[in-house]
């Protein structure tokens, strides 16, 4: 009996050593393949959900070239890589002229900052103290420079920060839309192993798992990331035709309070306030205008690309992921943290539901 006992006790020792090494073994690989794909997770995470969000539109596409998958994919990688270059070299491009006119006219000893117009008198009381700011940065710059030396170095480090994110951002899409048209060419085998690898983890419920993912994935980029592309483009076409000073980085600051559902509107009307105190009237008219098409765009677009249904997550969901993203990962973090939470968010409330379910049936 003993020695049963003692066979026993052996063989659950070797089972159970052998699974160890085993998981060891499993979990040391695991660990290696991930810190060899540490610096390309992000791009490729974010080059998975630019891949589910236009296979819709890449399927059109590849029946447009009769079914010739490669070419298709170059095409469509070729429209999403000008939409992102061509506003980048824009902006890049306004930004180093607006740079070098500020320092022509500092050489020049002529005014850096144009002085509060003729109606900025019938302005509220309220507005006086920026008023007196503006005329006395318009006089003499040093002197506001110096006065608020400690403010203007904190927003000129975050800025430098800011625009330095973007650039890697940009970069970063860029690869992610290349990764993404290759996953497109081969979407077909792609589909099929997701759905296993949902049903592996989850059970008999990952294929619906599989499809709320698909869903939540094209509803945001759809509807909220879509949207805060198409108003900051609009924004910015008004921007740089009406001759607003940093148009570039205007439009992107548009861009980024767009996507966290602020909305352009503390960017967009003090820029058209401004341009009624230095420019003409119709210039600035008609891009007091335009900016307002723009912002009731939003009620407009937003329906129209998430259908009648309920949208994917609350606004705060949103928020919340773009600015954490944002803190988190800069400028790519902006985008893909508001589908991420989104993401989780839809998954916790499916979760609940299927729990209630589950309940109700026993």
């Amino acid at each position: 009996m003993n020695q049963k006992n003692s066979n026993f006790n052996n063989y659950s020792f070797e089972k159970i050593a052998d699974t160890l090494i085993r998981l060891g073994v499993l979990f040391l690989l695991i660990g290696w393949c991930y810190d060899i794909l540490k610096p390309f997770v992000l791009i490729i995470i974010w080059a998975i959900v630019i891949a589910v969000a236009f296979s819709p539109i890449y399927e059109s596409v590849v029946k447009l070239f009769r079914g010739k998958k490669i070419l298709a994919t170059i095409f469509l990688a070729a429209i999403l890589l000008s939409i992102l270059v061509l506003p980048s070299i824009l902006v890049s491009q306004s930004l180093y002229e607006e740079i070098n006119n500020f320092s022509h006219s500092y050489q020049a000893g002529e005014h850096l900052i144009p002085p509060p117009g003729e109606s900025t008198k019938d302005w509220p009381t309220i507005t006086k103290p920026i008023l007196e700011i503006w005329k006395s940065a318009s006089e003499d710059i040093s002197n506001v420079v110096f006065k608020y030396s400690d403010q203007l170095k904190v927003v000129g480090e975050w800025l430098i920060l800011a625009l330095a994110g973007v650039g890697k951002g940009i970069l970063q899409f860029i690869i992610s839309i290349i990764i993404a048209m290759g996953l497109l060419l081969y979407s077909e085998s792609l589909i099929k192993v997701s759905k296993n690898i949902f049903i592996k983890l989850i059970g008999s419920n990952g294929e619906h798992y599989a499809l709320i993912t698909v869903a939540t994935i094209r509803n945001v980029v759809k509807g909220f990331l879509g949207v805060a592309l198409i108003q900051s483009l609009m924004v910015g076409v008004g921007f740089f035709m009406a001759g607003v000073p940093f148009a570039g980085i205007f439009t992107v600051v548009c861009l980024i309070l767009a996507i966290i559902q602020i909305g352009i509107g503390p960017i967009a009307i003090p820029v058209v306030i401004y341009m009624f105190s230095v420019t003409d009237t119709t210039t600035a008219t008609i891009l007091a205008i335009w900016i307002g098409i723009t912002m009731i765009s939003d009620n407009i677009l937003k329906p129209l690309f998430l259908g009648r249904g309920n949208p994917p997550a609350p606004m705060l969901v949103i928020f919340l992921g773009a600015i954490g993203g944002f803190i988190y990962n800069g400028f790519i973090g902006l985008f893909l943290g508001a589908v991420i939470l989104t993401l989780g968010y839809k998954f916790f409330l499916t979760w609940i539901e299927m729990i209630e379910d589950e309940k109700i049936e026993e």
